[in-house]
């Protein structure tokens, strides 16, 4: 069973942690969700989720909204005592989704303060997957430089730029593309969009 961490940010786009957070449980994989506080405003301001209080009563609410048990789990942001700050209890993957400018900037300055940070320092060191999911636009020469550094480094740069060959009908249809491109380099089999050629009978 895959353990795979969803961390949430502050940037505009909190439903794309949210969609992925879901089709990993389907997928059977065990699930780490992270907020960070600028995430957990943001998620409350485009998705109406109040998820405050202790660390166990976010817990609580957040399986409660995910109908999951303890396949999936939820640490402080601060909580750097957590299993996945430690390289001998590394997760298969670190999947931040949104992204936001901020964080990618410590990450490629390789600042830990907090535990997604840690978290996505961890998987780099061990060789494992870190994706991240930028939802910015423009982007200016910082934001490119640091994304450029991350990928060096090892990390998948996926940004949240969903395409129109599929044509699209709704706003899930967009989330779900993006959340697609997150599986396809998990190697988690998918049906959220059409690949090329399929609509023609392609593969």
């Amino acid at each position: 069973m895959k353990h795979i961490v969803v961390a949430i940010t502050g940037a505009s786009g909190s439903i794309y942690g949210l969609r992925l957070t879901e089709e990993l449980l389907r997928a059977g994989c065990r699930v780490t969700l992270l907020f960070s506080r600028a995430g957990r405003d943001v998620l409350r301001y485009e998705m109406g989720l109040e998820w405050e209080g202790t660390t166990r009563e976010r817990k609580a609410l957040i399986r409660a909204y995910f109908g999951a048990g303890q396949q999936l789990e939820h640490y402080g942001e601060d909580d750097l005592f957590a299993p996945i700050a430690s390289g001998s209890a590394a997760p298969d993957a670190v999947v931040i989704a949104p992204c936001s400018m901020g964080t990618a900037g410590r990450l490629a300055a390789g600042l830990g303060s907090n535990l997604i940070e840690r978290a996505a320092d961890v998987v780099l060191k061990e060789g494992r997957d870190l994706l991240l999911v930028p939802r910015e636009t423009p982007f200016n020469v910082i934001h490119l430089e640091n994304l450029l550094r991350l990928a060096r480094a090892g990390a998948r740069i996926i940004p949240a730029m969903p395409a129109f060959y599929h044509r699209p009908q709704t706003l899930a249809d967009l989330v779900d593309f993006v959340v697609g491109k997150v599986l396809d380099p998990l190697k988690l089999p998918h049906r959220l969009f059409p690949r090329w050629g399929e609509e023609e009978g392609g593969a």
